[in-house]
């Protein structure tokens, strides 16, 4: 487990424009060191205002996006137009916008696809298709996500990951079907712990008064069941992005003392 590094910028639009410029950062370092990158993408309000922030970002052609694999943390099962779907949204705020390889956009499945209402299908699926993105050298059956990123919620939940929910506490798979979620709609497709530990570096993002608690609890030691986000960790990093409102909570010493 990796300990967590905590930044904190001064707001929510400096923390998606500061985001966006270390995302660049480390997919291109990552195309120069291995000729390709692999990065997981999370919705929400922060997930697509890092998006929205990459794409008018200045230095976003520097990455060579024929050369970048997409995965997603966790969508909802719905169709596949649903605007609500996080691959809906990130098309919207950025794919459409780019040259990205259509063949190394890995959407998850939608409720509309081949396995109908079958979430636990779609779920069998998304991981065997992790599975043969995985080399020998990622000793596992998912890629080494070079950096997978995280919302964390208002009750710490990450991906669709939730408290005392039975997809927290998965331990042998890589993805699941989420059922009965508390947060609508409650039937969704999510990573699991054992999945996003396999990335070199997790991002968890967190904006807003709203998130100060959750925050708080994540960071103060509380066990994965309880607290998702507590578990999230990479493999070499753990960074939380977070703007001041989202750190309120936390003691001045977690963190740098001149932030952005």
């Amino acid at each position: 487990m990796t300990t967590p590094q905590v930044v904190v910028h001064r707001d929510k639009e400096l923390m998606a424009q500061a985001t966006a410029a270390r995302l660049i950062t480390k997919i291109v370092d990552a195309q120069t060191a291995r000729g390709s990158a692999s990065v997981v993408l999370t919705g929400g309000r922060n997930g697509n205002g890092l998006l929205a922030a990459l794409a008018t970002a200045p230095a976003r052609d520097a990455i060579d996006w024929h050369r970048l694999d997409l995965w997603w943390g966790d969508d909802r099962y719905v169709p596949a137009d649903d605007p609500e779907r996080n691959h809906t949204q990130a098309r919207e705020a950025l794919l459409d916008s780019v040259p990205v390889d259509p063949a190394r956009v890995h959407a998850m499945p939608a409720s509309d696809g081949p396995h109908g209402a079958d979430v636990d299908a779609a779920a069998a699926a998304y991981a065997a298709e992790l599975a043969r993105a995985a080399g020998p050298e990622d000793h596992g059956p998912v890629p080494t996500f070079d950096v997978l990123m995280l919302g964390v919620g208002p009750d710490t939940h990450v991906a669709s990951l939730f408290p005392e929910h039975p997809a927290a506490r998965e331990t042998d798979r890589t993805v699941v079907g989420v059922h009965g979620a508390p947060k609508p709609p409650p039937t969704r497709i999510s990573l699991t712990l054992p999945a996003i530990r396999a990335a070199r570096e997790v991002w968890l993002l967190a904006a807003g008064a709203d998130k100060a608690g959750a925050v708080s609890i994540a960071l103060g030691g509380a066990g994965g069941v309880q607290a998702p986000a507590a578990e999230a960790y990479g493999r070499s990093r753990t960074l939380w992005l977070l703007d001041r409102a989202a750190a309120a909570k936390l003691p001045s010493g977690m963190y740098p003392p001149v932030s952005s």
